[in-house]
């Protein structure tokens, strides 16, 4: 077994094993566990004695809970532009492997999967939730938006559940994950250590291992033990979350609000107390995504999350939520109605030295 930082990964019995080491930390990602996971898995890519992925995090409170922001926030008034470009490419980059990966991938989400933990997840053939999975995009809590393909991925999720999610950065279950079409199956979470040991006891074909591995899920898949809320939320997330333009959104809230929605009044809630800049680039940037590759996703992401690193609202976010932890932002422009929309343009520009996108 090599043991590389954070990043924990053997090969046996033609099964690439990796594991997140950072349970303290909820198995946050930092760029040198980034760097190490995309090299892994660049490695095995054309390895012959490598069948399939398997990924999984240490301990049972998280898969991954996200990518290490603070580090951004420590260099704010030095090299953050350098740090974040290296940052955000890399992790982009194997975000886009997975995606496209030649082999199957199996991810067993259990606890904390946020962020760039859906970054990991999200891409793979094989996603295994449990009672204990906790599924978010929370970047609206820190002033920042949902990346790591949330223009792609949030943009294929039923209706308009994609926006909704990000928008509120609400977090989900294992049954609410599999109705959006982030994971494929459901097992208790004391039945992983059998899936593994059943996992190592065969030998795998790269040929067959495809259907071999959702066999051998499926012999332990269960139904989650309650139905997905998103989807009997569905027609009231798409009847507010439909406008193309945030105030439009609000207002939707309002007048369901002033019929007696408690769910819609929560939810209105909610959006009011986030970042203004980052609700109105976010709702552009599904916008956009819709009709993008998911190449050209990431390569927005990108351009967006380096501009975010000059943006006011960032670093008040992650100070609000996980340096003072007050929770207590200060944001600025404060309400909607003064963010303009030449000032949500300027974060989907960017200028290159090279003179294009790198990714």
């Amino acid at each position: 077994m090599v043991n590389q930082g954070n990043i924990i990964h053997h090969v046996k019995e033609n099964v690439g094993w990796i594991k997140i080491n950072r349970p303290n930390a909820l198995n946050a990602l930092s760029f040198e566990m980034i760097q190490r996971l995309y090299q892994v898995l660049e490695e095995w890519k054309n390895d012959d004695t490598v069948a399939f992925v398997c990924l999984e995090g240490e301990g049972d409170k998280a898969l991954c809970a996200g990518g290490d922001v603070k580090v951004l926030y420590d260099l704010r008034e030095s090299n953050v532009k350098e740090y974040a470009f290296n940052f955000f490419s890399t992790e982009y980059r194997m975000n886009m492997t997975m995606h496209t990966y030649p082999k199957p991938i199996l991810v067993y989400m259990n606890g904390f999967v946020m962020g760039g933990g859906v970054g990991i997840s999200i891409g793979a053939t094989h996603r295994i939730v449990t009672e204990k999975t906790k599924w978010a995009m929370p970047e609206m809590n820190i002033g920042l938006y949902p990346d790591v393909g949330g223009s792609y991925f949030l943009n294929k999720m039923p209706g308009h559940i994609g926006r909704y999610l990000a928008l509120t950065s609400k977090p989900i279950n294992a049954a609410d994950a599999l109705y959006i079409g982030a994971a494929d199956y459901y097992i208790n979470s004391d039945a992983w250590e059998s899936i593994k040991q059943a996992i190592g006891e065969r030998k795998w074909s790269i040929e067959l291992v495809d259907h071999e591995l959702g066999q051998l899920i499926e012999k332990f898949k269960q139904a989650p033990s309650a139905p997905s809320k998103l989807a009997a939320l569905q027609n009231d997330i798409d009847k507010h979350f439909g406008h193309e333009r945030m105030e439009d959104i609000i207002k939707s809230l309002e007048i369901s609000t002033e019929k007696g929605d408690a769910w819609a009044g929560e939810i209105k809630n909610i959006l009011l107390a986030n970042s203004p800049t980052s609700l109105k680039v976010t709702l552009k940037q599904l916008i956009e995504g819709k009709h993008k590759s998911m190449v050209d996703c990431f390569k927005m992401e990108l351009e967006l999350s380096l501009n975010f690193m000059e943006s006011h609202d960032f670093y008040e976010g992650v100070r609000a939520v996980l340096v003072d932890k007050d929770r207590s932002p200060k944001w600025s422009p404060d309400v909607l109605e003064k963010v303009k929309d030449e000032v949500v343009d300027t974060f989907f520009t960017y200028e290159w030295k090279e003179g294009k996108n790198p990714l």
